[in-house]
């Protein structure tokens, strides 16, 4: 029989390990001094410890550890999160990355998919992709969403008072007063990019964005709000709306990971055109740009990185809806602007960026902190114009190794900005 006590100490050895950042299931393979003198395999992911290590190291300790390139690169957990817009968040999530054919200079390529429920009254689904073909020759890049939302709102704009009427007033809203709009949501959204040089494509695609029922249930008494204002003036029904559109698209990528790049550039310029053709309920042309660059600071520890963010969005000519303005937190994945509410801020223009820095804090990758900043600004036609006005945000974090072969991170934030505005963030993967 063996000894109990063997067995007791035996499972607890490697979350000491991981408490003082041991890389457990690698150290039985592999000696700390050969670590220090083969930089290859102390850059490589085969030192470094993630979730299911934690699990083989407690449950299967005589188990040895697995090379990651053949693990299972799906990453299945309870969707536990929360942030100010949505409260608390019960769910269920999966990650999953791979990269296609035996191309060595495929991406890795994305996809993901929840269910989940808020303590706000959420309910929400939606199942995303970033798909590259071998070679990269292709790209396709989507998503579907069906949703019961509860959306906080500030007013249009960047938080300075409006001049003109009591309307304009109450549309600025400069005391940031909070309103929330219930709505059912649907979108579909899929763009298909060419690869036409090296890190090069050109893309094309459509967007369906549908809002129905839409209503303030505490205006009862059908007062003013920003959103009726809005609705209004630009000729939308306060009810439903369609927003349906063309994109075209231009992206430039070398990053060297999709979840979380150590290094390289990420470029995707686009031109939205909503049509009433196609169902939108008023037309309009919209420019995006997104650019992200990432520098790592070490060639040993290449987890010590600069990150870099711009997201902008300009409406040329036409009309969007309000729940459809670009603001806060509206960029793909509803990640900027962390310290604010989604379009806490929001206009028809508006100009984001963000700075991050990324490092280790245990010796086998397990756990890791970052520190960010961001500024936003944004028009709002009633007198405040893009750059003329600013609102800081920022705070700092910490990261918990999921899944090691497709670099999936657990992130914790906390962030604030002005207006008293601060929360917790939780949620898979980075923001950008």
């Amino acid at each position: 029989m063996p000894d109990s006590n063997i067995s007791f100490k035996n499972k607890w050895i490697p979350i000491l390990a991981l408490l003082v950042g041991m890389p457990w299931g690698y150290a039985q393979a592999q000696t700390i001094d050969s670590l220090r003198t083969d930089p290859i395999k102390r850059d490589s992911s085969y030192t470094q410890y993630d979730i299911g290590d934690l699990f083989n190291s407690i449950f299967h300790p005589k188990r040895k550890s697995t090379n990651p390139a053949k693990k299972s690169a799906v990453t299945i957990i309870p969707n536990f999160a929360y942030n100010p817009s949505i409260g608390a968040q019960i769910g269920i999530k999966a990650v999953a990355g791979k990269i296609l054919g035996k191309d060595p200079h495929t991406l890795m390529s994305i996809a993901a998919t929840s269910a989940s429920i808020t303590t706000k009254g959420i309910i929400y689904f939606y199942l995303n992709h970033n798909v590259y073909t071998p070679g990269n020759k292709w790209n396709l890049q989507g998503s579907l969403v069906a949703a019961k939302t509860v959306l906080p709102d500030f007013g249009l704009g960047i938080g300075k008072a409006a001049t003109g009427s009591e309307a304009d007033m109450i549309l600025s809203n400069p005391g940031r007063k909070p309103y929330v709009l219930h709505a059912e949501y649907y979108n579909f959204r899929e763009k298909i990019y060419k690869q036409v040089q090296p890190n090069l494509f050109l893309g094309a695609g459509v967007s369906f964005e549908i809002r129905r029922k839409i209503e303030d249930r505490a205006n009862t008494s059908n007062a003013l709000t920003p959103y009726n204002i809005y609705s209004d003036k630009y000729g939308f029904n306060r009810d439903h709306y369609q927003s349906n559109g063309l994109l075209f698209n231009l992206q430039y990528t070398t990053r060297d990971n999709q979840n979380r790049a150590y290094k390289g550039i990420y470029v995707d310029a686009g031109i939205r055109l909503n049509q009433t053709w196609m169902g939108s309920s008023k037309s309009a042309m919209q420019i995006t740009t997104d650019f992200r660059k990432y520098w790592s600071l070490s060639s040993s520890n290449p987890e010590h990185v600069i990150a870099f963010w711009n997201w902008g969005s300009y409406l040329i000519n036409g009309a969007l809806p309000y729940l459809e303005l670009p603001g806060t937190g509206r960029d793909t994945y509803f990640r900027s602007g962390r310290g604010y509410t989604v379009t806490y801020f929001k206009g028809p223009q508006y100009f984001y960026s963000e700075l991050e820095y990324r490092f280790p804090i245990t010796r086998n990758k397990f756990i890791s902190g970052v520190a960010f900043g961001n500024i936003q600004t944004a028009n709002d036609d009633l007198g405040t114009a893009l750059f003329q006005e600013w609102q800081p945000g920022g705070g700092a974090g910490l990261r918990v190794l999921f899944n090691k072969a497709t670099r999936t991170n657990l992130c914790l934030d906390y962030a604030f900005g002005k207006y008293g505005s601060k929360g917790f963030f939780l949620g898979l993967t980075e923001a950008f």
